[in-house]
């Protein structure tokens, strides 16, 4: 795995599109916390996480109004409800001893598994099971 490094320019341009890829800390399927924005919070499980925009779809929240146009699949058109990606700095893994969002650090076992701890300690979840 290659190392991505944030490049800014000076330019208004070129910073709103740099990529600068965050560390994964959140897991599709997690419960988690939002912590900025209209669904402060609240929680809701992971559906998908995108690493590319650094975002993920949280269930239930950040929904929008989408207008379709009569398809097979809708036969009928008109406006669904979507849920639109959270950036990823705006979540925060549910500790479950606590039920709050909380950070998370990294520690790798002697059998050689790497877990996810929340900040007290909690086991939140195995990232890599050891040989």
């Amino acid at each position: 795995m290659h190392d991505v490094y944030c490049v800014r320019l000076n330019t208004r341009y070129d910073i709103r599109n740099t990529s600068c890829k965050m560390a994964l800390h959140i897991k599709k399927g997690d419960i988690v916390e939002i912590i900025a924005g209209d669904h402060k919070g609240a929680t809701g499980r992971v559906l998908r996480v995108i690493p590319e925009k650094n975002r993920v779809v949280v269930q239930g929240h950040n929904i929008v109004k989408k207008h379709v146009r009569p398809s097979r699949k809708n036969p009928q058109g008109g406006r669904i409800n979507i849920e639109q990606p959270v950036h990823m700095s705006n979540v925060l893994p549910v500790n479950p001893k606590s039920s709050k969002g909380s950070r998370v650090r990294y520690r790798v076992d002697k059998g050689g598994s790497k877990k996810r701890l929340a900040a007290d300690g909690t086991e939140i979840g195995v990232v890599k099971k050891g040989k």
